[in-house]
C-alpha cells in the first residue's frame, strides 16, 4: 500500500526583517557607492524599503521587524532597491527626501543631498565661538542649495533674518519649497547670487558655506552616484579652493564688527592651512573629525597680509 504524501507547508510569510536583508544583500552585491545619508548597504535597504512601504519605523521597533509582508509589498520594495543599482543614483533623488538635524527636506537632481558638517555645529549654536548666540540677528548661507543649512540656522537663530544665497536657480526653486515647507517664507531671503555679488553691502552677524571644493582631477574619478549631483555644486577648480578663496576674500566686507565666518572644505585642513599659512584657522570637532570646517573672525580676516597665499610649487621639468 503506497504512503499517502504529507500535505506541503506553506513557506513562512517574509517578515520585514528578512526583507531588510534580502535588500541589503542586493545592494553589497552591486558593489554601490554610498554617502548621501547612509554610509552602507544595510541602512540604504532600510531606508528604501521603508520608504517604498510607507513606513517610519523608530530604532527600537523590534516588534515591526517580526511582522509579516505581503508579496505584493515584498516586490513594490525590492522594485525600489533594483531601480536603485541599475540607475546608481542616490537614494535621496530616488525618495526625494534627505534629513539632516532631524529636520526632512525635499531634493532632486537640481540638488546635491544634504550632508553638511556644519548642520552639527548648527546644533550646537557654533559654542563656544558664539558667546551670545541671542545676539545673531543677520546671517548668510552661502552656497545653499536646498535651503537645508539656511532652515536649520533659522531654527537654532529664531531671532535671525537670513539670506540663502546661490548661483543656481534650479537650485533656489528647491530650497523656496523647502523654506515654504516650514513656513519661514518671513525670515529667509532667497537670492540668486554669485557668492556675495548681489549682496551689495549687506553686512551678518554670521556667515556659513559648503561651497563646493572637489578638485578638478578627484572630480574625474567619482563614482556615478556623486556624478549624479550637479557638477556645479561639487567643483572647486584645480586646488579646490576657488570658491573658497573667494569667500575668504570677500567675507570680512560682509561680516559686522563682531561677525563670524564658518566654511566647510571637506578633508582639506593641511593643503588650506599650506595655502593660507597667515590665518588663524579655528577648526571645530565634527563627526568627520577636526579637518572638515573652519571658523574664522572678521578680525582675523583683516590681520595684515591674512589673505596672502603661499605661491604654489613649480613641478621640475
Amino acid at each position: 500500500m503506497s504512503a499517502v504524501p504529507r500535505p506541503r507547508r506553506s513557506p513562512a510569510p517574509l517578515t520585514l526583517a528578512a526583507l531588510f536583508s534580502k535588500a541589503a544583500r542586493r545592494l553589497a552585491h552591486a558593489k554601490l557607492s554610498y554617502g548621501h545619508g547612509t554610509l552602507n548597504a544595510q541602512d540604504e535597504a532600510v531606508c528604501l524599503v521603508q520608504h517604498a512601504l510607507g513606513l517610519r519605523m523608530g530604532s527600537g521597533d523590534a516588534a515591526a521587524l517580526r511582522r509579516p509582508v505581503t508579496d505584493a509589498a515584498a516586490k513594490k520594495a525590492l522594485a525600489l532597491i533594483d531601480l536603485r543599482i541599475q540607475r546608481r543614483v542616490p537614494a535621496a533623488y530616488l525618495t526625494n527626501e534627505a534629513w539632516l538635524q532631524g529636520l526632512r527636506f525635499h531634493v532632486d537632481e537640481r540638488v546635491i543631498v544634504p550632508r553638511s558638517y556644519i548642520a552639527e555645529l548648527l546644533g550646537e549654536q557654533f559654542a563656544p565661538w558664539l558667546a551670545a548666540p541671542n545676539r545673531i540677528k543677520t546671517a548668510l548661507d552661502l552656497c545653499t542649495g536646498s535651503g537645508c543649512l539656511a532652515i536649520i540656522m533659522a531654527k537654532m537663530f529664531p531671532r535671525a533674518r537670513i539670506d540663502a544665497v546661490d548661483l543656481s536657480v534650479a537650485a533656489l526653486a528647491v530650497a523656496r519649497r523647502n523654506v515654504a515647507q516650514y513656513r519661514l517664507g518671513r525670515r529667509i531671503r532667497l537670492v540668486e547670487s554669485d557668492l556675495f555679488s548681489a549682496l551689495a553691502d549687506r553686512r551678518y552677524d554670521l556667515i556659513i558655506s559648503n561651497p563646493p571644493y572637489v578638485t578638478s582631477s578627484t572630480m574625474k574619478r567619482l563614482p556615478p552616484e556623486y556624478r549624479r549631483e550637479p557638477a556645479l555644486a561639487l567643483a572647486g577648480g584645480a586646488d579646490g579652493f576657488d570658491l573658497v578663496d573667494g569667500i575668504l576674500r570677500r567675507a570680512a566686507g560682509h561680516l559686522s564688527a563682531d561677525g563670524l565666518l564658518v566654511v566647510e572644505i571637506g578633508h582639506h585642513r593641511r593643503r588650506l592651512e599650506a595655502t593660507y599659512p597667515r590665518l588663524p584657522f579655528l577648526w571645530p570637532e565634527t563627526s568627520g573629525g577636526d579637518d572638515c570646517v573652519f571658523v574664522l573672525s572678521r578680525a582675523d580676516l583683516l590681520m595684515p597680509a591674512a589673505l596672502r597665499r603661499r605661491p604654489a610649487r613649480r613641478r621640475a621639468i
